[in-house]
């Protein structure tokens, strides 16, 4: 499968290594967890690119707002805006400020593209807001690939990232046939990660600790390990069912909250995490073994949802409709938060 480590099928629990010269040298836990999975950083912030050298990155509203109101980010953002005015599309008002905020995201995303190797990718997202929306999800995608092809970027290099609600997986079919490659994130369920496998996504994200956040929250069981954690077995089920039936969707965890998930989902296609979660695994060389391979059994027989069956799914996990909203608001309120920064900043 692209985009997965060649090391990804050996499991290995030993904390050392040979260098060329035959000196036994300790890895840390980061390096060991490259051999195993492709690691991708979950920032927008160049300085934690160059430390960690990912092989990939992904933003998401947060992280764009984060990096909005940093000083060395400044520049981009009066690029964006500079660009907008010379569209000569007659922009103005609400419609001027998404227009910037749309091209701030793509030269984000160039910035990080700069900082990985030939062959990373940038996820870009579309706005939370449109998650109901299949047209205007369209229409937003088709967009965010124009302005990086304009600036001399192939599609192939970008992930459109959208949320994981119906219309959001039926653009996803749609611009995956187009030839625009899909991440499809704010993924709780089962039912999500076999609708968007069906409709040929590239890659999911599937949100580990927000899962396990939630059954902190709900249930009287407050500690977990990672081997009994609810994010962490959610998406070792859907590794091995894509793995079984034969889905090329990549699966990226995502939302760690800490080490021990990580450690969880060793040998999962690809992990998304954050600078201060990498810098924990690369201060540690503690031993662990690899969890995940791609011929791992997996006793879930193949079933398919259409529209009302997914809906329903979605229904009976309450854990899965409460994120998914919540995370869908919590997004569309960052990127509010972005556009009145815009405002202010550039006095629109």
């Amino acid at each position: 499968m692209p985009g997965v480590a060649v090391a990804a099928e050996v499991k290995r629990t030993v904390a050392e290594d040979v260098s060329d010269t035959g000196k036994r040298i300790k890895m840390t836990q980061l390096d060991r967890l490259k051999t195993m999975t492709s690691v991708v950083a979950d920032t927008g912030d160049f300085d934690a690119i160059k430390s960690f050298a990912p092989e990939d990155c992904t933003t998401n509203p947060s992280l764009l707002l984060a990096a909005a109101k940093m000083e060395k980010f400044k520049p981009l953002l009066v690029e964006a805006s500079e660009d907008a005015k010379k569209n000569d599309s007659g922009l103005a008002g609400e419609e001027l400020i998404t227009d910037i905020c749309d091209r701030l995201a793509v030269k984000v995303g160039l910035k990080l593209l700069e900082l990985l190797p030939e062959n990373g990718r940038v996820s870009t997202e579309v706005d939370a807001d449109l998650s109901f929306d299949t047209e205007a999800s369209l229409v937003k995608a088709r967009k965010i690939i124009a302005l990086y092809e304009a600036a001399g970027i192939k599609k192939e290099k970008i992930l459109v990232k959208l949320g994981s609600t119906w219309e959001s997986i039926r653009a996803c079919e749609q611009l995956e046939k187009d030839g625009i490659k899909c991440n499809m994130t704010l993924l709780f369920s089962f039912a999500q990660a076999v609708a968007c496998a069906e409709a040929g996504a590239t890659l999911i994200s599937p949100f580990v600790g927000r899962i396990l956040d939630w059954f902190k929250k709900n249930t009287d069981k407050k500690e977990y390990t990672s081997e009994e954690d609810p994010g962490v077995l959610s998406v070792q089920e859907i590794y091995k069912y894509y793995k079984k039936h034969g889905y090329n969707t990549i699966v990226m965890g995502a939302s760690f909250r800490n080490t021990g998930e990580i450690r969880g989902l060793a040998g999962c296609d690809k992990l998304t995490i954050a600078p201060k979660l990498l810098t924990e695994l690369a201060e540690s060389s503690d031993p662990f073994e690899q969890v995940l391979s791609k011929d791992m059994e997996c006793e879930v027989a193949k079933v398919s949802f259409d529209e009302k069956a997914f809906r329903w799914a979605m229904n009976e996990d309450a854990m899965a409709t409460e994120k998914l909203s919540e995370g869908l608001r919590n997004f569309a309120k960052d990127g509010r938060k972005l556009r009145e920064f815009v405002k202010e900043t550039l006095s629109i």
